[in-house]
């Protein structure tokens, strides 16, 4: 398919466009920018008074699972698809839907709303070594087991290694090691949902950049505002600065909320958490079960514990200014950190990338080019696809987002968390026209991308 999209703004950071011009797509490809092609026959879309940007990239979501069949049950890429995402990467904090490669597997047999990547998640290699006791460490047998799983998975085309350390803390030096060691040498990239956050996140911090320096690999701490967001984030983001500075490849990401969302079951809500966040049980609000919409009790929570342990909820504890703060560093990529559990959860699913534009746009957060920046290149280099994804040069992959710079912004609500967004015009994924206006068009026209 042959596309011209016509008279828009093209804002596209890594190449320092910003300017009214037309944009020329055919096979997959940008073929060229302004310039009209020779003996070019193709269709219109008419941008005008619209923006037109790099398709963005998700850097931090959880994939949607498999049905038993072995097909993708699409639920949050659709989502992904709604906010003008044209490449999201799964396996973060150390979990997978399935083996990883087999996921990417899937994507290109049956096709996906969105272009796909995936992290080795150390968690799903974890359990699938049989250490399924979050709280022991693995044995000498598992951790063989668990770095041969990752290496194969890397080898095969995942980005890099996601650990999700909190969900796993009986993981100890050695296993992290292992882990991470299994990428030494790949220039792929760590990912964590670090040990622990509030005033507990520096050690944990330190944790993973020492696994960083010792494998000579790229770090990228996950959700930087669900972990730092308690009054920590000033100086964690200049210790961060000092480790970059010192010579380590580091970046981080993060979602314009101030809630954070998790299994009611998971460490999170350990004892102890009330006084981590110094706060009462009032802030946690379930996003299914028996009292979905509910604010939390002590009573109530215990059951839920007990009995629902896989239920989402949101937890409203992160400060608003640390989390403005980490949207504004230059080194942060903006992330969903989406996850849906039968259309239930956070509304950053389906919120995310509409929300920090509105928010840019109306003077909240870093200039509309640097937002874009946040969404496009700077994630790109962190997946090691800057050669092809994350801007509109010649020979970039067609991946391209159209929004209306007056009218964009999130609808999605934590009451209704699928609602989709306003102003996101038309996405085109690898040369297909697959959203119109908030109607999909094409669920299957997204591919693996393999690094």
């Amino acid at each position: 398919m042959n596309i011209r999209i016509c008279g828009g703004r093209l804002i596209d950071p890594a190449n320092g466009i910003d300017g009214i011009t037309d944009l020329y797509l055919s096979e997959g490809k940008v073929v060229s920018v302004g310039k009209m092609p020779g003996g070019w026959n193709g269709t219109d879309l008419d941008a005008r008074g619209m923006i037109v940007s790099p398709g963005f990239i998700d850097l931090h979501m959880h994939e949607d699972p498999l049905t038993p069949d072995g097909k993708i049950d699409l639920c949050i890429f659709d989502a992904m698809l709604k906010m003008g995402v044209t490449t999201a990467v799964g396996g973060n904090c150390g979990g997978c839907a399935a083996h990883p490669l087999r996921y990417l597997d899937t994507v290109d047999r049956f096709g996906c709303p969105v272009n796909v990547a995936m992290l080795a998640g150390h968690g799903w290699f974890r359990v699938n070594a049989g250490a399924t006791d979050k709280y022991a460490p693995a044995t000498k047998e598992q951790r063989e087991m668990i770095a041969s799983g990752i290496r194969e998975a890397l080898d095969g085309g995942c980005a890099g290694v996601s650990f999700g350390v909190r969900y796993y803390p009986g993981a100890d030096r050695e296993e992290l090691s292992a882990a991470a060691g299994a990428a030494e040498g790949t220039g792929k990239f760590l990912a964590a949902h670090v040990r622990d956050d509030a005033d507990a996140v520096f050690g944990a911090i330190k944790e993973l950049t020492d696994l960083g320096r010792a494998y000579s690999l790229p770090v990228e701490v996950s959700h930087i505002g669900s972990m730092a967001g308690f009054g920590q984030m000033e100086k964690v983001l200049a210790d961060l600065d000092e480790a970059r500075n010192s010579g380590l490849d580091l970046a981080m990401d993060c979602y314009p909320y101030t809630a954070f969302s998790t299994g009611i079951g998971e460490t999170t809500y350990d004892d102890g958490w009330l006084a981590r966040y110094a706060c009462d049980y009032g802030v946690l609000e379930y996003c299914e079960g028996p009292w979905k919409g509910q604010r939390a009790t002590k009573e109530t929570f215990d059951v839920m514990r007990r009995e629902y342990p896989e239920a989402l909820t949101v937890c409203y504890v992160m400060k608003k200014e640390d989390v403005s703060l980490a949207l504004s560093h230059p080194f942060v990529s903006l992330a969903s950190d989406g996850v849906l559990n039968g259309g239930s959860g956070h509304p950053r699913a389906a919120g995310t990338f509409p929300r920090f534009l509105r928010m840019s746009l109306d003077g909240k957060t870093v200039p509309l080019t640097e937002a874009i920046r946040k969404m496009t290149a700077l994630p790109a280099s962190r997946l090691g696809v800057s050669d092809r994804k994350g801007h509109l040069g010649v020979g970039a992959d067609a991946d391209v987002t159209v929004f209306d710079p007056k009218t964009v912004t999130d609808r999605a609500a934590f009451a209704d968390p699928l609602l989709p967004p306003d102003g996101i015009r038309a996405v085109i994924v690898g040369g297909e026209r697959a959203l119109s206006d908030g109607m999909i068009l094409n669920r299957a026209a997204g591919k693996s991308v393999r690094v």
